[in-house]
C-alpha cells in the first residue's frame, strides 16, 4: 500500500509541476512571440501602401522582406551562446527592447535604402529570441512534454498573423495621426509593445527550475531529477560539446531541412496579402487583412493538433513529413484556381496546415541528440541558417512575380517543400526517450 501511495504521490507531483509550467511559462513567452512576429511580418501589410509611397517594386520588396534574415543569421549563434551564459531573463529583455525601438524607428524611413538598413538592423536586434525560447523550453519541460509545449508557444506565429492581418489593414485604412502616412503607424504602433514587455520580462522570467519560487520543494526536486536523467542519457549516446554541435552531420541535416521549409513558408507568407488582393479588385485593405487571416487560423489548429499527436505517439519525423507534402500539394494547385476566390482561400488553408503544422514536431527533433550545452549553439545554427530561407523565399517570389501573377514563384516554393520531404526520408529515425522510460522515478523527498 505504501508503494502504491508513493507512486500516487509521484504522479500528483508530476501533474501539478507540468500544470504550473504551462500556466506560468507558456502564456508569457507566447505573448512575447506574438509581439516578435508582428514586428517581423508587419512590412507585408505596410507594403500595400508603402510601396507606392517609397517607390518600391515587387522585386525590391522581396529584398526588403528578406534582408531581415541576413542580420538575423549573423548574430543568431553568438546571441544564443550569450543567453545560455547570462540567462534568459536578462538577454530576452535586452532583445525585446532593442528590436522594439528599431521597429518603431522603421516608421520614419524616407527611402528604400533607409528601409533596407532598418530591416537589417531589426534582424540583428531580434537574433537569438526564437532559438533562445526553444532552448528555454527544453530547460524546463521533460522530453515527452516538449512537442505540446513547442506548439502552444509557436502557435503565437499564427496568432500574430491573425492579429496582424486585420489590425494592419485597419491601421492602413483609418490611422493618419500627426501628419504621418498610415503605413508608418503600422510600424510605430506594433513596435511599442516590444519595448514595454522587454521591461516586464526582466522581472517576470525565471532562468532555471532551481530558481523557481513558484514551485514547491517537491516539485522542483521532481523536475530537476527528470531533466537531469534525460541530459545524462543523451550525453551517454551523443558526446557533442557546445561547438561540436555546429559540425554534427545530424544537425547539418536538420539545418538543410529547415532551410527548405522556411524558404517555402516565408516565400508565401510575405506575399499572401498581395495574393489575396489579386483575387478581386473590389477588396479593401481591411477585407484583404480579414481574408488573409483565415489560413492562419487553420494553420494554428493544425500546429496544436500535430504537436499533441506527436507527443502522444512519441514520433517526430513523419509528423513533419506529412506537413511538407501537404504544403507542396497546396502550392502546386493554387495557380489553377486563382480566379475562384473561394477555392483559392481553401487551398491557402491547405498550405497553412503544412506551413504551421510541422513546427512542434520539427523542433522536438534536435532535442533527441543535443545535450543542454550543445543545444544553445545547435538550435541557433538550425534556426539561423534555416531562416536564410526567409531571405531567399520572398526574393524568389518577388523576382518571379508580376503585378497579377506569382505562379512561377509558387511552383518554386512547392519544389522547396518537396526537397525537404526527400531530406526527411533520408533522416535517421531517433526514438524519443523520456525520463520515465529510463528508470523508475524516485519518490519526492520526505515521501
Amino acid at each position: 500500500m505504501s508503494a502504491l501511495t508513493s507512486q500516487a504521490d509521484i504522479l500528483l507531483v508530476a501533474s501539478s509541476t507540468i500544470r504550473k509550467l504551462r500556466l506560468r511559462i507558456i502564456p508569457f513567452i507566447f505573448l512575447l512571440y506574438v509581439i516578435a512576429y508582428l514586428d517581423r511580418v508587419n512590412v507585408s501589410y505596410a507594403q500595400l501602401k508603402m510601396g507606392k509611397s517609397l517607390g518600391i517594386a515587387a522585386a525590391a520588396f522581396g529584398l526588403v522582406s528578406g534582408i531581415f534574415f541576413i542580420g538575423y543569421f549573423l548574430f543568431e549563434i553568438p546571441s544564443n551562446a550569450i543567453l545560455y551564459r547570462v540567462g534568459a531573463r536578462k538577454w530576452i529583455a535586452r532583445i525585446l527592447v532593442s528590436w522594439g525601438l528599431v521597429a518603431m524607428a522603421t516608421g520614419f524611413v524616407q527611402n528604400l535604402n533607409h528601409l533596407l538598413i532598418a530591416r537589417f538592423v531589426l534582424g540583428l536586434a531580434e537574433a537569438g529570441f526564437f532559438p533562445g525560447m526553444v532552448l528555454y523550453i527544453t530547460l524546463w519541460f521533460p522530453a515527452k512534454e516538449q512537442a505540446r509545449a513547442f506548439s502552444q508557444f509557436m502557435v503565437a506565429q499564427v496568432v500574430a498573423y491573425i492579429i496582424g492581418a486585420p489590425t494592419g489593414g485597419w491601421i492602413l485604412d483609418h490611422v493618419h495621426l500627426a501628419g504621418l502616412d498610415s503605413w508608418r503607424w503600422v510600424f510605430i504602433l506594433q513596435g511599442l509593445p516590444a519595448v514595454i514587455f522587454g521591461v516586464v520580462t526582466f522581472f517576470y522570467l525565471t532562468d532555471r527550475p532551481r530558481d523557481a519560487r513558484w514551485l514547491t520543494d517537491e516539485e522542483r526536486r521532481w523536475l530537476e531529477d527528470q531533466l537531469a536523467r534525460e541530459r545524462a542519457e543523451k550525453q551517454s549516446r551523443h558526446h557533442l560539446s557546445e561547438w561540436q554541435a555546429l559540425l554534427s552531420p545530424r544537425i547539418l541535416h536538420l539545418t538543410a531541412i529547415y532551410l527548405c521549409i522556411v524558404l517555402g513558408i516565408y516565400g508565401l507568407n510575405f506575399f499572401l496579402p498581395q495574393i489575396v488582393k489579386g483575387l478581386s479588385s473590389s477588396y479593401s485593405n481591411t477585407t484583404v487583412g480579414l481574408l488573409a487571416a483565415i489560413p492562419f487560423v487553420i494553420g494554428g489548429i493544425a500546429m496544436l493538433v500535430n504537436g499533441w499527436h506527436s507527443d502522444r505517439t512519441l514520433e517526430r519525423k513523419y509528423h513533419v513529413m506529412f506537413c511538407t507534402v501537404t504544403a507542396a500539394a497546396g502550392l502546386l494547385l493554387i495557380p489553377f484556381f486563382r480566379h475562384d476566390p473561394l477555392l483559392a482561400i481553401v487551398l491557402l488553408c491547405v498550405v497553412s496546415i503544412g506551413n504551421f503544422g510541422y513546427i512542434a514536431a520539427f523542433w522536438a527533433l534536435p532535442q533527441l541528440v543535443l545535450t543542454e550545452a550543445a543545444a544553445a549553439t545547435g538550435i541557433a545554427l538550425i534556426n539561423s541558417v534555416g531562416n536564410l530561407g526567409g531571405f531567399i523565399g520572398p526574393y524568389i517570389v518577388g523576382a518571379k512575380a508580376t503585378e497579377s501573377n506569382v505562379t512561377q514563384g509558387l511552383y518554386l516554393l512547392a519544389a522547396s517543400f518537396l526537397v525537404a520531404t526527400l531530406l526527411l526520408v533520408l533522416l535517421p529515425t531517433e526514438k524519443v526517450r523520456s525520463a520515465e522510460s529510463l528508470a523508475p522515478a524516485p519518490g519526492p523527498a520526505g515521501g
